[in-house]
């Protein structure tokens, strides 16, 4: 993002549901809605003309649906940053938009400041999951302690132990900051940890780092 004000691109096959959107954000200081597009096709071609910063995005779409450009976007427009709002939360929805690369997943009972919130701190980067995704996620993701780290969790956590933050582990491995979100919470959950520090040290008890 170059400039305060967010330039926004709503993308909803559902008429209302998307006027709806844009008539909650139009009062937000710093939000533009600059389009909107009702399949995800349509949403390319949106990204194309005005490379807004933040493009919210519908998960299921005629002609594309969110998944499909979300991946697009995050391939061809990296500098916009997808955040899917829609009604399903089912796990396999949530893990195949993080896995596209979006980089937050909201729910459309979220209020107006929540929302608002969300895209700013979308425009910066940050990964912005609604509560009740980020514990179906994690609960999806959880395995039993004694599973072994996959080779790229493995990287990951190597990465997170050098000091690198989600976007340089994405640089350094090429792969979304997303991927690397779900990576680490793979991981955690592997290793019975919440964080990134207590990962590192109960991987280094337990051999599973390449340093001494």
């Amino acid at each position: 993002m170059t400039c305060e004000r967010v330039r926004v691109i709503v993308v909803d096959d559902h008429t209302v549901m998307r006027a709806g959107v844009v008539a909650l954000l139009a009062g937000e200081d710093g939000i533009e809605i600059v389009g909107e597009a009702g399949d995800g096709r349509a949403a390319l071609e949106l990204v194309e003309r005005y490379d807004p910063d933040v493009a919210l995005v519908d998960l299921r779409m005629p002609v594309l649906d969110g998944v499909g450009a979300t991946a697009e976007i995050v391939a061809r427009h990296p500098r916009t940053r997808v955040l899917i709002l829609t009604t399903y939360d089912t796990d396999q929805d949530i893990e195949r938009g993080v896995e596209a690369g979006a980089i937050g997943y909201l729910l459309k009972d979220t209020t107006r400041e929540q929302l608002a919130d969300a895209i700013r701190s979308a425009a910066r980067g940050e990964t912005v999951l609604a509560p009740r995704v980020a514990e179906k996620l994690i609960a999806r993701m959880r395995r039993p302690v004694q599973d072994p780290l996959t080779a790229r969790e493995t990287d990951v956590l190597n990465a997170v132990a050098d000091g690198l933050t989600n976007a340089e582990i994405g640089k350094r491995l090429v792969i979304t900051e997303a991927t690397v979100k779900t990576h680490l919470l793979r991981l955690f959950a592997k290793l019975d940890v919440n964080d990134r520090t207590r990962a590192v040290v109960v991987a280094l008890e337990r051999g599973l780092l390449r340093r001494p």
